[in-house]
């Protein structure tokens, strides 16, 4: 088994700390994404939609979402819980990691690839070619801002993303607030999420 990573990009970065938080080192094949690496025909063979991180399994089976290769590892290795220590507990990390996805590492995506040269006619991941649409980097820019207030106020009450426990919800908002420095929005005045964010980045997975 080994991963498919990219050590740069946002997405591999979830997987690792996963992996930190679990105690698993697994070996990893770096794909580099900016000399365009997703696109030939060799990772093309293993995940058609040019996409990282991929979980590799022995048999040759892949998983190319975060989630799925997270549900995976956390059904061969349960400890520690990362995805909930009940059936409500998982279903609000599964709740809080999809309105992070959407609300937090999809707006800033939506700034960040719409205006970075880097990213001409790749505004959005995939095989495909997507033309750059500048009038999606303020609106991502909006999107993210929104998407720090809402997790601020979030935080005044509970310790962590989804109450007291640590979970893929963190891991994922953490991935997220620091992907946000990319399009340069800091945490700012923002004491709840500056708090959880100090606690969160001082594990040692989130080096990972």
């Amino acid at each position: 088994m080994h991963l498919y990573d990219c050590t740069p990009a946002p997405s591999p970065r979830r997987v690792r700390i996963f992996l930190a938080e679990k105690g698993l080192d697994l070996p990893r094949v770096e794909v580099d994404l900016a000399a365009g690496e997703q696109y030939g025909d060799a990772f093309r063979a293993v995940n058609p939609r040019c996409t990282v991180p991929v979980l590799q399994l022995d048999d040759g089976t892949t998983l190319a979402e975060t989630l799925a290769i997270c549900s995976y590892l956390e059904a061969c290795h349960p400890s520690p819980v990362l995805l909930g220590h009940d059936a409500l507990e998982r279903a609000r990390v599964l709740e809080w990691n999809a309105r992070i996805e959407t609300e937090g590492l999809q707006a800033i995506a939506e700034a960040f690839r719409n205006r970075s040269r880097g990213f001409h006619d790749r505004a959005l991941t995939g095989p495909e070619p997507h033309a750059q649409l500048p009038a999606l980097v303020e609106r991502g820019r909006r999107r993210s801002i929104a998407f720090l207030d809402m997790l601020d106020a979030r935080l005044a009450d509970v310790p962590y993303v989804v109450g007291n426990h640590y979970s893929l919800a963190d891991i994922t908002a953490l991935v997220a607030v620091d992907f946000a420095t990319w399009i340069k929005l800091e945490i700012g005045e923002r004491p709840h999420l500056a708090r959880w964010h100090r606690a969160v980045s001082a594990r040692p997975s989130a080096s990972a």
